[in-house]
């Protein structure tokens, strides 16, 4: 029998905290599916989830972030249609200015009120659920 499991990913929600109202960057991605993403990437075989976000924001941004905590897991079959992934999101900050590196053709800072509509993936679920975390406090419901 052959088994097919989903592909763990790291999706990192960065904000800037040296600038005001704490921007959070996003990528535009330079491969299909095309649109802005947070920043993120599969984790490699071996690599704890914790490496593996650090490691993608720096190759896609360019920054050294610190990890403030482990925001969810979102895991819908049809959130990337590459494949079924599942993706352990993390809350972060970083200061500096960011550079758009690896698979990222731009790099964006954006405030709550300026995020781009042309999201990939789920990432507009994802950052509804996290401005809502971050603004209220509310923490997003599983299911």
């Amino acid at each position: 029998m052959t088994y097919r499991n989903p592909a763990p990913t790291v999706d990192i929600i960065i904000e800037l905290i040296d600038r005001p109202h704490r921007p959070i960057i996003l990528i535009e991605r330079h491969n299909e599916p095309f649109g802005w993403a947070i920043p993120g990437g599969f984790i490699d075989y071996g690599e704890p989830v914790e490496v593996a976000a650090r490691r993608e924001a720096e190759e896609e941004i360019g920054l050294q972030i610190e990890l403030i905590e482990q925001f969810l897991v979102y895991s819908a079959p049809s959130r990337d249609p590459r494949q079924h992934t599942i993706s352990l999101v993390f809350l972060a900050i970083a200061t500096g200015e960011p550079v758009a590196g690896d698979d990222a053709k731009a790099v964006g800072i954006f405030e709550p009120w300026s995020v781009p509509s042309n999201l990939c993936f789920d990432h507009d679920r994802i950052l509804r659920d996290y401005w809502r975390y971050r603004n209220d406090g509310i923490r997003p419901r599983l299911g």
